[in-house]
């Protein structure tokens, strides 16, 4: 068994990670995928809890985070090619187009 510590550790890396794959990058995939990072390491943080308490509600609610994830994606991703169709482009300084 891993002790929860190694499992925590595990998580803050890889949230650390996609949290700056996500604010430093101006790609937008790169910001999507930083983002998913940042979902999963949620999500092993919730397994490597509910698994040192015995606990099957913290297994349960990263099901739930990855169909919102998957979501996030899909919609992310259809206003990604929305966009670039309009600027040709998938920098995230020439998505000005969103607002009013």
């Amino acid at each position: 068994m891993i002790p929860v510590n190694v499992i925590f550790l595990y998580s803050l890396i890889i949230f650390c990670i996609g949290l700056w794959g996500a604010l430093s990058r101006r790609n937008v995939f790169i910001v999507l995928m930083g983002i998913e990072l940042m979902l999963n390491a949620v999500n092993i943080a919730f397994v490597g809890f509910a698994s040192s308490l015995g606990n099957i509600a913290g297994q349960i609610i990263p099901i739930f985070v990855i169909t919102v994830a998957a979501g996030e994606a899909a919609v992310g991703l259809a206003i990604v090619v929305a966009i670039f169709r309009n600027r040709l482009s998938i920098n995230i300084d020439s998505f000005n187009i969103l607002k009013w």
